[in-house]
């Protein structure tokens, strides 16, 4: 559906954003991530044909933004973090105005208006100067403006910026019911957003994508947790099997428990590449207990979010997300 190729832009002596490319399939909501400064704004101005790529293209239904401009342009809809507004506007009438903008004229244009305003609940603040709007209203007319005409790729940045829990649910709501028929792109510093929202996410560093992967995927670990009284016979058993490449002994989370066992030891148990955890489990688990010793704890250790946002910084993350340093 939307297919980034080798997008590249410099400002000055600033690589703003270095041959980025990824592909995302309608329906898909998909987190784009990075710190300030990664190029993840340009990265967007470029997809909605606002700034000039010095390389690549942009392809939306095979549709080439470099050269059918206007028509792939009537396609997207984007909400900038500070969306460009006149304050003196009444909130109808700056939806009139920006529909146009989108080339909507006559009933088109009014039936659009209408289901903007209804998805975004601003039916009662249409004559309201936007001046005189909460910053929660004003960014549902940011909203109401990018899906104005049902672009089939909308590009929210920062969308629940200034609204209160209530507020934001519904705009989760929102952009659930737009995925059902658009491709939508979320930058947001939130990451509970993009675990809420999002079944992937694309992370920006320095300019160039460090991390496209699924989040399901980007939540598994490499590491299994083991809590047990088995002595270090056992364990330097267990060091050999092929699927284990390491074993090291943690402060066990459970020490501070009065019922904790004698001669209970915590390991952290690396796997190898490739490994399916879940197997390699169940042969942790048959060793110890066949060698007549105990488990207290047997899980995969999960990753989250935060820490591998974090994690981009470090040389040797692939675009699988896997972090070859660890």
């Amino acid at each position: 559906m939307l297919e980034v190729k080798q997008l590249s832009r410099r400002f000055g002596a600033v690589q703003a954003v270095h041959q980025v490319s990824f592909n995302i399939g309608k329906g898909e909501i998909v987190g784009l991530l990075g710190h300030n400064g990664a190029g993840k704004t340009t990265l967007m101005k470029m997809i909605c044909g606002y700034t000039e790529p010095d390389q690549g293209c942009v392809l939306l239904d095979q549709q080439d933004l470099n050269t059918q401009r206007a028509l792939v342009q009537r396609k997207i809809g984007y909400l900038p973090e500070n969306l460009p507004v006149y304050p003196e506007m009444q909130v109808a009438d700056y939806l009139d105005y920006a529909a146009e903008l989108k080339g909507l004229t006559g009933p088109e244009k009014q039936q659009a208006i209408q289901q903007a305003v209804t998805a975004t609940d601003l039916a009662d603040r249409l004559l309201t100067p936007i001046a005189n709007l909460s910053r929660g209203y004003k960014q549902r007319v940011g909203v109401a403006q990018a899906i104005l005409g049902q672009p089939e790729l909308l590009i929210l940045d920062e969308p629940t910026n200034g609204l209160d829990p209530e507020q934001t649910q519904l705009m989760r709501q929102l952009i659930r019911q737009i995925a059902q028929h658009a491709t939508v792109i979320l930058s947001t510093h939130i990451m509970q957003e993009v675990e809420a929202l999002c079944s992937r996410v694309l992370i920006i560093n320095q300019g160039r994508l460090a991390m496209d992967a699924d989040l399901p995927h980007l939540y598994q670990s490499a590491f299994i947790q083991v809590d047990t009284n088995s002595p270090e016979t056992v364990i330097n058993s267990l060091r050999q099997h092929p699927d284990i490449q390491h074993i090291s002994h943690r402060q066990s989370q459970l020490a501070s428990q009065p019922e904790q066992a004698p001669n209970q030891t915590s390991l952290r148990i690396e796997l190898k590449p490739g490994v399916d955890v879940h197997t390699l489990c169940a042969d942790i688990a048959e060793h110890i207990i066949a060698q007549g010793y105990r488990i207290y704890r047997l899980q995969p250790e999960k990753r989250d979010l935060e820490s591998l946002f974090r994690s981009v910084e470090e040389p040797e993350i692939n675009r699988e997300g896997v972090n070859h340093a660890a």
